[in-house]
């Protein structure tokens, strides 16, 4: 990805923040912030990135990102500060924090908008200071600037609709796609691989691993649901009728599937499985730029009803390099979708058997005609990918998805619910 990308986005974060200097905190699980501000990604350590006047760029890393700052893009310039560094490890080549920021160019009086990780929304706000920022970072921050003002810029960068990381480039798109679809593929095989007798590592040693980057942990369990959400695969044995869950995400997007070890499941795929999947159908039919977050959460909450269900969470969220970003898909949500969000149909019900889990969760991207011509043009065999994927969906699953709607993963919609025949799937008639 080229440096102006990555210029331009910082020109744009620092413009709406309007002070003096941004102060974006990174670290390892907190990644995706910087990363999409340089293509820094902390590997073991904490980092910030300072943006300042006359369009400076700054990265303050820890000795073990100094190695690794060659990935850095958008012209920014690297500082160690090895207070950040790992805990024993040399700390005589620089000073500690609130000198480095000086040494930046911050002094007394300057403001400052923060971007922590999160932000609180609603009677969530505490009297006070509220930044998702390690007390640390604020004390050498407020040492340097005394008086000066702190505001909490997070949301410029993360709003789930006006957030600048709700509207990706062509260019973002495209790499989402890779990993989104190499997700998928990994998932495919383990269902494949799913067999009474085997254990869980071994099934998921099938996925062919290859280094991808991964926005959570990855996720196959076997057995009753309880206790079994959410977690990483062990030694079980599987049996024949238990209920599994995959997930995995890379940077881009997230597959998951659950169902059941089993040839066929009548009364679990005409109780439950059928209207889940109606709400997964109505999902994707309704999304589009112009339809509000509230619209999407009341109808999949309609479809999931007729089964005694409803969704866990939220049926829907952005997604990117961090598997979830925000989301406006919520009761009562009166903005959005827009072009240029990237987007998990991620429908999880609640009031489903402790013996059964379902789940058909893939990403997407919405796109306009500008932005879908922009991907077109620049990324050929991307677009290509897309749109058999499109066709599919609606030539093969009978899933009428509108124009806007770009499958990123390769198995949109695609759930067979009963593992032992990864080929019977349900359809839209």
């Amino acid at each position: 990805m080229p440096d102006e990308v990555f210029a331009k986005r910082c020109r744009a974060l620092y413009e709406r923040a309007g002070t003096d200097w941004v102060l974006v905190w990174g670290d390892r699980e907190h990644f995706a912030n910087i990363h999409y501000l340089s293509n820094f990604d902390p590997r073991f350590e904490e980092a910030v990135l300072l943006l300042g006047p006359g369009g400076k760029g700054t990265l303050v890393v820890g000795n073990e990102g100094e190695m690794y700052s060659y990935v850095v893009r958008g012209g920014h310039d690297v500082v160690l500060c090895q207070t950040f560094s790992l805990m024993g490890q040399k700390r005589d080549r620089s000073p500690r924090l609130d000198q480095v920021l000086r040494d930046v160019g911050l002094k007394a009086g300057d403001s400052v908008s923060v971007v922590g990780w999160k932000y609180p929304e609603g009677d969530e706000v505490l009297p006070g200071a509220n930044y998702f920022l390690p007390a640390y970072a604020l004390t050498a921050l407020t040492q340097v600037i005394g008086e000066g003002q702190i505001t909490d810029a997070t949301a410029i960068l993360i709003d789930p609709v006006t957030g600048l990381r709700a509207e990706n480039e062509a260019v973002n798109i495209a790499m989402f796609e890779w990993g989104a679809s190499r997700a998928s593929d990994a998932v495919a095989r383990m269902v494949r691989a799913t067999k009474p007798g085997r254990h869980e590592l071994d099934v998921v040693g099938d996925m062919r691993y290859a280094g991808e980057p991964l926005t959570a942990h990855l996720m196959y369990s076997t057995g009753s649901a309880v206790g079994s959400a959410l977690r990483s695969p062990g030694d079980r044995t599987i049996v024949h009728g238990d209920s599994v869950f995959i997930a995995l995400g890379y940077w881009g997007g997230l597959t998951a599937r659950a169902g059941v070890v089993a040839e066929s499941d009548d009364e679990f795929v005409e109780r439950w499985v059928t209207p889940y999947y109606e709400g997964i159908v109505a999902w994707y039919e309704t999304v589009r730029p112009g339809v509000t977050g509230g619209e999407l959460y009341e109808l999949v909450t309609e479809k999931l009803a007729r089964g005694g269900m409803a969704p866990a969470l939220n049926p829907g969220h952005l997604t990117a390099t961090d598997e979830w970003v925000s989301t406006n898909v919520r009761p009562g949500d009166t903005t959005t979708i827009a072009s240029g969000m990237a987007l998990q149909c991620d429908v999880i019900p609640t009031g489903v058997p402790d013996s059964y889990q379902i789940n058909c969760e893939d990403g997407l991207a919405i796109a306009d005609a500008e932005l879908r011509a922009d991907i077109a043009a620049q990324f050929p065999e991307v677009w290509a990918r897309i749109e058999a994927r499109r066709a599919f969906m609606k030539d093969q699953l009978g899933i009428d998805i509108d124009d806007s709607v770009l499958p990123l993963s390769n198995t949109p919609g695609y759930y067979a619910p009963a593992f032992l025949a990864p080929e019977r799937v349900l359809v839209n008639d």
